[in-house]
């Protein structure tokens, strides 16, 4: 790695911050294992709305096909900086074996992972983008308590799944935080909570993780309680500007023979089809 003494320098080439940041901060983010990621290295990406698009008819051969217009909006998205800081010692900082650059750009990634989803899943004050729990249009479903405070059945995926089909789209993940993913694990079938058989299907191509209605369970710390989001992979975006910077600066931490690094990636979240959302709630036990 190459360091300046009083000036900032980058330290890795653009195909080594995408191998240790950008890429792993995509598979560590749930937001972008449930959404579709959309690289660019533009200002702001523009995605068309079709609030009606054309519409097609059955037509005699030879007969005139009818115009119909397409009313097309566009939502445009503009990544917003997320920047991350650490410190670390000279002697790393001058390592130049891979294995110190992996150690720094897992640090990095875990904290800007952890931040893309605090926004994502929350709605955080600027210049943070807004997440989903800004989002106006949603629809809202409620998962019922039995009368010993578990969550009563998985009806409300079965809606949720339903809800969205209606949008013309498949919910692909069902996101919520540890203590409700608990408590959808200990979901029983049969007439009461102490039946045997859960109803939370195991994957088999990953057998830590859950389905539900045969969707993939994910979990983050940074969803609300007794709270559930139903996402449609297709209706749900996350733009991450490609220019990410990883820079290092000895001059702050000079007394104890340290150096700052500093990563800088641009990222923002967009929903064109809002109704296609559905957020589950339910009661604490």
């Amino acid at each position: 790695m190459t360091n300046t003494t009083l000036n900032s320098s980058a330290i890795l080439t653009e195909k080594q911050i995408y191998d240790l940041l950008i890429e792993p901060v995509q598979k560590l983010s749930v937001f972008a294992q449930a959404s579709t990621v959309i690289p660019t290295r533009n200002s702001a990406v523009r995605v068309p709305i079709m609030a009606s698009g054309p519409t097609a008819a059955w037509t005699a051969e030879g007969a005139e096909i009818a115009i119909t217009d397409a009313d097309i909006d566009e939502l445009v998205l503009t990544p917003a900086k997320l920047a991350g800081l650490t410190v670390i010692s000279n002697e790393l900082a001058n390592d130049s074996s891979p294995a110190a650059a992996e150690m720094i750009g897992g640090y990095l990634a875990n904290d800007l992972a952890a931040k893309l989803d605090a926004g994502a899943f929350g709605n955080l004050a600027a210049p943070a983008p807004a997440g989903l729990s800004a989002l106006s249009g949603i629809k809202t479903l409620a998962a019922p308590n039995d009368a010993n405070g578990f969550i009563e059945n998985l009806d409300w995926a079965a809606e949720a799944l339903s809800l969205a089909e209606q949008r013309g789209t498949q919910v692909n993940s069902f996101v919520t935080s540890p203590e409700t993913a608990l408590r959808l694990a200990v979901v029983k079938q049969g007439e009461s909570h102490l039946a045997k058989s859960p109803l939370l299907q195991p994957d088999p191509t990953l057998p830590t993780r859950r389905l539900v209605q045969g969707v993939p369970l994910l979990v983050s710390p940074h969803v609300a309680p007794n709270t559930i989001w139903a996402i449609p992979a297709a209706r749900s975006l996350l733009v991450m500007r490609q220019d990410a910077t990883i820079e290092s600066d000895r001059s702050a931490f000079f007394t104890s023979d340290r150096s700052a690094v500093r990563a800088i990636l641009r990222a923002t979240y967009g929903w064109p089809d809002p109704a296609s959302i559905v957020k589950i709630t339910t009661t604490a036990p």
